[in-house]
């Protein structure tokens, strides 16, 4: 994937939240030849693409999307954002020896961010 690009009520604002809580975004991990932060250049590890249907309930009705990142350590990702008032939401159900970890939070908007940590190995 080459991009991800969304409207925002205060763009900067809600860049500078995802830079600071979650690593992501311009300027974070390593910078290009250029060295000009304008992309970010995340670690290698599988992404999934998928279409769900209108009426899923698996994310927010009102929104069109829901960001995935991939975590490592994220029990202490969590305890780290509950540090900076921002609540995770964790399920049983969601974690799975075969999938691997999750938890939820939301940004400054309600966009629904999913955090997954992998399974080992």
């Amino acid at each position: 994937m080459g991009g991800l690009f969304f409207r925002a009520r205060a763009p900067d604002a809600l860049a500078a939240w995802y830079r600071e809580h979650l690593d992501v975004g311009a300027g974070c991990g390593a910078q290009d030849d250029e060295g000009n932060g304008w992309s970010w250049h995340t670690g290698a590890g599988p992404m999934i693409f998928a279409p769900f249907a209108a009426d899923s309930d698996y994310f927010a009705a009102d929104k069109g999307f829901m960001l995935n990142f991939r975590a490592s350590g994220l029990d202490a990702l969590v305890a780290r954002l509950a540090a900076s008032g921002i609540d995770a939401e964790r399920r049983d159900e969601w974690d799975s020896p075969e999938t691997g970890r999750f938890a939820r939070i939301h940004d400054p908007d309600e966009n629904t961010i999913e955090l997954w940590e992998p399974p080992a190995g």
